[in-house]
C-alpha cells in the first residue's frame, strides 16, 4: 500500500504538564505517520473531549490531577471504545503496571522513550499489539500475576511445559513476543514474511490459552524463555 494513501495515526495527548504536551505535540506533529487532533490536561476534560475527537491513541499520563489516569481508563473506553489507550508516565512502579494492565490498558511507556521507538509504538498499540516499556518486562510478570491473585484467577501449576505444545517456529515466535519485538521485527529476524509471524502468533495465544500477548510473554518470561 502507498504510504501517502494511509490515513495518520489520531492521537489525544493527555497530561497535566502543559510544557510537555506542547513538546511531545510538536514532535508528533514532525512526523507523517501522526496527527494529535487534540490535548487535555486531566482526565475530565480527556473524556468530555475524546468523542468529538475520536482518537485512535490516548496517550495517557497517569500523574493527573484529581482521577489518576489508571482510574480513568474505564471511563475513557466508555468515551471512545475504538480508541487504545496507551499511558505515557515516568512510574516505573509495579503496582501501576498492574492497575494499568487490570484497567485494559493496550501499552505502558516511559517518558524517558525516543521519539522514534514511541511513533512504532503507536503503529503498533493500532494494529492491536500490546507495547510495554522494555525497561518495564521485568516488572511485567509480577504485576500481572498480581492481577491475577487481585481476581482470583490464577490457575492451577501446569503439570507439562506450556512450550510442548508449540512447535519449533512458534518458539521462535514466542521468543520474540517476550522480548516486545513487533510482527515485522520478528520477521525480519526470523527471514520470514509479517503475515506469516501473524498467523503463527494467533496460533501461540490459542495454545496458550492466553489472549494477549501480554499474557504470552509473561508465560515465556516465567518458563525462562526470553
Amino acid at each position: 500500500m502507498n504510504e501517502a494513501t494511509v490515513s495518520p495515526i489520531r492521537v489525544l495527548v493527555v497530561d497535566d504538564h502543559t510544557l510537555f504536551r506542547r513538546g511531545l505535540t510538536a514532535l508528533l506533529s514532525r512526523d507523517p505517520r501522526v496527527q494529535v487532533v487534540g490535548d487535555a490536561g486531566d482526565a475530565g476534560e480527556a473524556q468530555r473531549r475524546a468523542p468529538e475527537l475520536q482518537p485512535d491513541v490516548i496517550l495517557l499520563d497517569n500523574h493527573l490531577p484529581g482521577v489518576r489516569g489508571v482510574d480513568a481508563l474505564a471511563a475513557l473506553q466508555d468515551a471512545v471504545p475504538r480508541a487504545r489507550i496507551v499511558m505515557l508516565t515516568v512510574s516505573e512502579d509495579e503496582t501501576d503496571l498492574a492497575a494499568a494492565l487490570r484497567g485494559g490498558a493496550a501499552g505502558y511507556l516511559l517518558k524517558t522513550i525516543e521519539g522514534d521507538a514511541l511513533i512504532s509504538a503507536l503503529e503498533r498499540a493500532v494494529r492491536g499489539e500490546s507495547v510495554i516499556a522494555t525497561e518495564m518486562t521485568g516488572k511485567m510478570v509480577s504485576a500481572y500475576l498480581g492481577a491475577a491473585t487481585h481476581s482470583g484467577a490464577v490457575a492451577a501449576p501446569a503439570q507439562t511445559s506450556p512450550l510442548s505444545a508449540l512447535s519449533s517456529r512458534e518458539r521462535e515466535i514466542l521468543r520474540g513476543i517476550a522480548q516486545g519485538a513487533s510482527n515485522k521485527e520478528i520477521g525480519r529476524e526470523l527471514g520470514i514474511a509479517e503475515t506469516t509471524v501473524k498467523v503463527h502468533v494467533q496460533n501461540v495465544l490459542r495454545k496458550l490459552h492466553v489472549s494477549t500477548r501480554v499474557h504470552a510473554a509473561v508465560i515465556a518470561t516465567e518458563i525462562g524463555l526470553s
